[in-house]
């Protein structure tokens, strides 16, 4: 008799190894079938989506795979669907209560989705962070900054923030601020600028140099000069210009001046003694 119910739980002992095979089997099979289909699904979406719709199409189809063979590998295992219904009925319920701010990072993620502010590959400034975006999730978005860190940003910040995309357009505004010095001829001065943003050819003709007087500073006449240039080409005409606009002053003499300050010690204190080297 105990033989008898020795060899039951052996049979029984391998029908659950059998089961669990059976599901590790499904599983693998699932994983292989989900990454074959999300990337032809991704392949057909090039052609009518962006990059990061395209990589969303990917997961989305990834995950339903995955979750479709998952429950297949638990029905195998003895698991009733209905039993994991109702249990996954009752977790996403405390899932819901527990992760408020997983949901909001979610609606926020599908604003960002349909509104489009920034795409993959954008530059963009959130707050004191610039970076390159290198994917936008559900949840978050992950940018790669100039000095090559990686950084998570939350959906919700994005939204509930100002975010500015420094790649939008094709052509960016570089604005120069120049002090001269009060004896210099401010049209003069309007030439030679002119002139450096001529001999680069990194500034663009069109739209044209802007130049404005913004006024009379405490020593010097406050000069803003504008240039245009490619997206591409603004860093390099950041770096060389002021160079450029340096030596042109310095070849025509005009004097870019430091802060002077007069001292007054009024009418009834004796003069300061000065004594000249």
């Amino acid at each position: 008799m105990e033989i008898l119910n020795q060899i039951g739980e052996y049979v029984l002992a391998s029908e659950r190894l059998f089961s669990f095979g059976r599901a590790a089997l499904i599983l693998l099979v699932g994983y292989v079938v989900a990454r074959l289909v999300s990337r032809w699904v991704g392949r057909l979406a090039e052609g009518n989506f962006s990059t990061q719709g395209v990589m969303l199409s990917r997961r989305i189809v990834y995950y339903l795979l995955m979750i479709i063979f998952l429950i297949s590998a638990l029905n195998q295992m003895g698991f009733e669907l209905k039993a994991l219904l109702g249990a996954a009925g009752i977790f996403s319920v405390a899932i819901g209560f527990a992760a408020k701010t997983s949901m909001s990072n979610l609606i926020s993620g599908l604003f960002l989705i349909g509104e489009r502010p920034f795409s993959v590959g954008d530059v963009i400034q959130v707050g004191s962070t610039t970076g390159e975006v290198i994917s936008i999730d559900l949840l978050s978005a992950k940018l790669r900054t100039m000095d090559n860190l990686f950084v998570r940003i939350p959906n919700e910040t994005l939204v509930g923030t100002e975010v500015t995309t420094l790649t939008r357009y094709p052509i960016r505004r570089l604005d120069l601020k120049v002090g001269v010095a009060y004896k210099e001829n401010i049209a003069a001065v309007r030439n030679v600028l002119f002139a450096v943003a001529a001999a680069n050819n990194l500034c663009l003709v069109e739209p044209k140099p802007l130049f404005i007087f913004l006024g009379f500073g405490e020593s010097s006449l406050d000069i803003q000069f504008s240039v245009w240039a490619k997206r591409e080409n603004f860093l390099d005409l950041r770096n060389t210009i002021h160079e450029q606009i340096k030596e042109a002053f310095d070849r025509h003499h005009i004097e870019i001046p430091f802060p002077h300050r007069t001292l007054y010690v009024g009418e009834q204190t004796k003069p300061m003694p000065v004594t000249m080297v």
